[in-house]
């Protein structure tokens, strides 16, 4: 063998046998539980949807798929905590909007989104809703465009903290209908939830499975939904878009992801297997009751997608003026 080829089969023969490692070792993956980490506090729609998706998996995948919970720091904890975990698969990352939005509000993030975990699969996407509270006059949302006109940086908005979906969405709102709101930002969402049902803030862009329950018991009122078609858990809800802002459209997602460095035959498994969770009648009904439409998509698909929603909260973030930190 000359000095040309020798190299060559070594380098062939070194794919080769990582190839057939990375076969064999998904072949009995998963062997003990796995933890999927989420930035979503109990009880909020991260926290739910990621406890639904792991108790389907666990049936799926032989193993428990246990939910850690860590959220804080603008949701930037629980994906850094994901980042450096070991990439062998047993640890995997409740990806999701925030997650494409946090680059453009951070300076020093520990972790690059594009660079260090690798995408597994969209598992479910909802709209944002604009409520208010029943002693808030407007009744639609073109009665609530007038109504903040007239009292420019007289209402306030409550959010899930600086620089979540539920504040930029709000932002995107407000720059799209010229109104000036008053942001109040909260650490989480149960506070937020009990000070809006009292009246101690006026309204909110929140996640709809959150408001679902709230909205159909009168406790608040639902004025329009971020997406570009109606819920079907809140059909007499109108859109954003059609309710006198046309264009307006922001779609709230939820995915899984893992290390960068996971063995790909891995990730094709569990991107499988998330295919099925979603397609399964328990999970789609739980998620349906929840204002959740479930539906995967393949590694490539979802890649793009991140890439995109990356690039289009970066511009959000810059002609809101969020200043980054």
């Amino acid at each position: 063998m000359d000095m040309i080829m020798k190299p060559l089969v070594l380098a062939l023969a070194a794919v080769v046998s990582l190839v057939l490692f990375s076969a064999a070792y998904s072949q009995t993956y998963p062997n003990r539980s796995v933890r999927l980490v989420t930035s979503g506090v109990a009880g909020a729609a991260n926290d739910v949807l990621s406890r639904t998706l792991a108790a389907k998996l666990s049936e799926l995948l032989g193993q428990q798929v246990v939910v850690d919970n860590r959220p804080g720091a603008g949701n930037t904890i629980a994906p850094m905590i994901a980042a450096k975990a070991a990439p062998d698969g047993y640890t995997l990352s409740h990806c999701a909007i925030s997650d494409a939005i946090a680059p453009a509000l951070y300076q020093k993030l520990p972790y690059d989104l594009l660079r260090d975990f690798s995408p597994i699969s969209l598992f479910g996407t909802t709209a944002n809703i604009l409520v208010v509270h029943p002693s808030v006059p407007p009744k639609s949302v073109q009665e609530f465009i007038e109504y903040a006109k007239a009292n420019p940086g007289k209402m306030d908005y409550a959010s899930t903290g600086v620089g979540s979906a539920t504040h930029l969405t709000m932002e995107l709102f407000k720059s799209a209908t010229r109104t000036d709101i008053i942001h109040v930002p909260y650490k989480g969402g149960p506070l937020l939830i009990t000070d809006l049902l009292a009246g101690r803030v006026s309204t909110m862009m929140s996640n709809l499975p959150a408001q679902v329950d709230h909205v159909k018991a009168g406790k608040i009122r639902g004025l329009g939904v971020s997406t570009s078609k109606r819920s079907p858990r809140l059909p007499e809800v109108p859109t954003i878009a059609e309710s006198g802002v046309p264009g307006f459209e922001v779609t709230v997602w939820f995915g899984l992801c893992a290390p960068a460095a996971v063995p790909k035959a891995i990730i094709a498994k569990l991107n499988a297997e998330v295919a099925k969770a979603v397609n399964s009648p328990d999970l789609r009904s739980r998620f349906e009751q929840l204002g959740v439409d479930p539906q995967s998509l393949t590694i490539e698909q979802f890649t793009v997608f991140i890439k995109s929603e990356t690039a289009r909260w970066a511009n959000v973030v810059k002609e809101a003026g969020i200043p980054s930190q």
